[in-house]
């Protein structure tokens, strides 16, 4: 979903998926809005190129509120301030509720930015003690310490001629460095040319040269570098100033940031929608969700545009909660999430995957998808699977979507498939909620005809020449297989056990296995209780050490023969 171009757009849209909205009427505003960027692409295309240049704003004020912004954030700065004039002249043209509304409550905050253009260079250095960051004419003491610093430089270069005139020396020359300061330099061939009434004295030896200073370049010394650490003290003093100025405003600022990111993000999901031919979902006040050719945005974009199969949602009140059956790799999951995702985008107030979609608005989401183990804790699959359900069941209302992916696979298929059972018939006779359940038990699919409002539909596949073919359709009514042997055939296992297989199933296919182990519950016989038995029964595994265990278990085996 991210088209925005600042960090505060992007910070905001991830605000906005987390908390999606729960009343149609700020949706419709949104939407709204939506629509009249999509409608005008070429405001929309200029208010993204308005958007590119502008700084994180509220990381910037940050900084200046606690002081440690430089010379270089308040040229960012500045330069993020100067978009804000023609954004607000493309909002200007706008008619949407929402967008006037963002016109009228932006400041363009020309003041700040006409300030900091004034006063600080255009590139400034990093350092806020060093110089460099007052522009010419902002201040006339700066200009003036400026002045006497750039007439002494002139001197120097003037000294520099006359000594060379006045020695005869012509390699001498005028230098400086921080430890010494200035001096005059002449190498050590042309140090008989220096002459006593020249008042020379000397500084420095070096290898090849000797130094020297004159009464007149001490004084001249002592101005050149006075002005120096006056300017750098006097720009850091007017640099902290215009900061100032600036931190009073930064309530200001921070409104303006809050309306640039918001702008930010609906120009990004509408700039989606015409990526992508979304469409805008529109809202009903009954239990209804009807999606035409659905689609699920992130798989459908890996996959490259046409080539992901579109299905179709149909849930009302009378029939709210959808079993899934069909087999795995089919598109169950995929289904599910992209129902998810339509309903989340739409709640934005984003448009949708799909060719049409009319959604009620819920409130919650609960999903169980996937399994996640949860090891460190010391809890299984089944467990992790068993905790997320109970948050669904409990805090689910009628307003709530429950998505729950093939609930009980953790467990005994009997248990797995009770359990399955249980909650799929608490869901439609307590909560009511509208409830999205894929399950391997095809068992289950009977639940359709006991009147509690549940439907069933299955993922589509068929068998070609011994050979799987999903189609990732979607379509009503129940599946009888899962076609597990025949996934297990694609994943290429050894043929011997997917023969085994076969002929596993056929005999399962042919007895009822329920039948089966209620005959065998009938015929077991109640057997005198063994020696073996006996002797167990005696036995506290957890107070027994390595050793104890070891001859307890040779003592069992001697029992048994």
């Amino acid at each position: 979903l991210d088209k925005t171009k600042t960090a505060m757009g992007a910070r905001n849209l991830r605000k906005y998926i987390e908390q999606p909205l729960v009343q149609k009427n700020d949706i419709e505003k949104r939407l709204d809005a939506l629509n009249e960027l999509l409608d005008n692409a070429i405001s929309r295309e200029e208010i993204r190129e308005y958007l590119s240049p502008i700084y994180d704003l509220e990381r910037l004020v940050s900084k200046i509120t606690y002081q440690s912004a430089n010379p270089r954030d308040m040229i960012a700065f500045e330069s993020s301030l100067s978009m804000l004039p023609h954004i607000k002249y493309i909002l200007s043209e706008m008619t949407s509720p929402l967008l006037k509304e963002l016109y009228e409550d932006l400041d363009t905050l020309e003041d700040l930015c006409t300030l900091i253009k004034d006063a600080i260079q255009e590139d400034p250095p990093l350092a806020m003690k060093e110089g460099g960051i007052i522009r010419d004419g902002y201040n006339p003491e700066v200009d003036k310490l400026r002045s006497a610093k750039s007439d002494g430089k002139d001197w120097l270069a003037k000294l520099e001629n006359d000594e060379r005139e006045k020695t005869g020396i012509k390699n001498l020359k005028v230098g400086y460095n921080r430890v010494f300061g200035y001096y005059i330099e002449v190498t050590k061939g042309s140090l008989d040319l220096v002459k006593d009434e020249f008042e020379y004295t000397r500084k420095q030896s070096l290898s090849n040269a000797e130094r020297f200073i004159t009464p007149e370049l001490k004084d001249m010394e002592s101005k050149i570098l006075s002005a120096q650490d006056k300017i750098q003290k006097l720009e850091y003093v007017l640099f902290t100033q215009v900061r100032n100025e600036i931190k009073k405003e930064v309530h200001l600022i921070q409104d303006v940031s809050k309306i640039i990111a918001r702008v930010d993000v609906y120009q990004s999901l509408a700039m989606l929608a015409s990526e992508n031919s979304y469409v805008r979902p529109v809202f009903n006040d009954q239990k209804i969700m009807d999606i035409k050719e659905g689609r699920h945005g992130v798989i459908e974009k890996v996959m490259g545009h046409g080539k992901y199969v579109p299905n179709d949602v149909s849930i009302d009140e009378n029939s709210p909660v959808v079993l899934i059956t069909g087999p795995n790799m089919g598109g169950k999951s995929t289904y599910m999430r992209q129902v998810a995702l339509i309903v989340i985008m739409a709640q934005i107030g984003s448009f949708v995957p799909a060719k049409y979609a009319n959604l009620t608005i819920f409130d919650q989401i609960f999903t169980r998808i996937g399994a996640s183990d949860d090891l460190i804790s010391g809890q299984s699959t089944f467990m992790v699977e068993m905790l997320e359900a109970n948050n669904a069941l409990r805090f689910a209302s009628e307003k709530s979507l429950i998505l729950f992916d093939e609930i009980g696979r953790g467990t005994a298929t009997f248990d797995g498939m009770a359990i399955a059972q249980a909650m799929i018939e608490y869901i439609a006779s307590e909560i009511h909620c509208m409830t999205l359940f894929s399950t391997h038990y095809h068992e289950l699919t009977f639940l359709e005809d006991k009147g509690l409002g549940i439907q069933n539909v299955h993922a589509s596949a068929r068998v070609d020449n011994d050979h799987l073919v999903f189609e990732y359709l979607i379509k009503k009514g129940r599946s009888n297989k899962s076609y597990g042997v025949n996934v297990a055939k694609l994943a290429k296992l050894p043929d011997e056990v997917i023969n085994r297989a076969n002929l596993v199933l056929e005999t399962l296919e042919e007895n009822n296995v329920e039948d089966r182990l209620i005959e065998e519950k009938q015929v077991q016989v109640i057997e005198k209780e063994s020696e073996v038995e006996k002797y167990l029964k005696t036995i506290d595994p957890m107070a027994l050490s390595p050793l104890d265990a070891l001859s307890t278990l040779i003592e069992l085996k001697k029992l048994v023969k």
